[in-house]
């Protein structure tokens, strides 16, 4: 690990332990694979894949079916400048990185 990129984390034994769990703090994430980018920010999670946005409100729908990014372009706009500032503080994704991107047919169980 390098010295300058800390590695980044919060408990969640306080989440874990408590009824009604409560997190506050914005969660991004990014992955190689269909060069995807996320954000989630209390009720609403930022999405692109493969170059397409998605905006969902995952407290109304949380299995993201409504893809909202035409009715909210505002919010949209603002997560996706959030995401590029926190990703421009971040190290680049080495471009000899694998993607993994899980089970195929053959490595599913025959039946």
């Amino acid at each position: 690990m390098e010295e300058d990129y800390p590695v980044e984390g919060v408990s969640l034994m306080g989440i874990l332990a408590n009824a009604t769990p409560a997190f506050h703090r914005p969660m991004h994430w990014r992955m190689k694979h269909r060069d995807q980018r996320a954000l989630r920010d209390a009720d609403w999670k930022y999405l692109r894949v493969d170059g397409h946005d998605y905006l969902f409100d995952i407290v109304r729908d949380p299995r993201e079916r409504a893809n909202l990014a035409g009715l909210e372009p505002q919010r949209l706009q603002a997560m996706c400048e959030d995401w590029e500032a926190w990703n421009a503080t971040m190290p680049a994704i080495p471009e000899e990185a694998a993607v993994l991107p899980g089970y195929t047919a053959k490595d599913m169980p025959q039946r």
